[in-house]
């Protein structure tokens, strides 16, 4: 039981690097410091997108309108960082 907890906690920290590197992304791309006409930052960034925008959708819904602030990574990051408490604390309970 504690091996699929760890597992858990792995597939957590990757989570959270991928939605702080959509983030990152975002704002490298908003201040023109990466181009979508590069090939690689394209794929890239579309890639993240695919993946992320369904978890983002759902965010969504709950949040109000925000006028073009967007806060559902935020919203994901702390679920991420919740979720990694809720496992550690019951971690050392097996």
């Amino acid at each position: 039981m504690t091996s699929l907890l760890q597992i858990i906690l792995l597939v957590l920290d990757v989570v959270w690097f991928i939605v702080i590197a959509h983030v990152i992304m975002s704002w490298l791309i908003s201040f023109q410091v990466l181009n979508l006409r590069q090939p690689i930052v394209a794929q890239l960034w579309y890639g993240l997108e695919r993946l992320l925008e369904p978890a983002y959708r759902r965010i969504r819904q709950f949040l109000p309108p925000m006028g073009g602030l967007d806060l559902a990574p935020l919203v994901a990051l702390l679920a991420v960082i919740a979720l990694r408490i809720i496992v550690r604390n019951n971690l050392y309970a097996f």
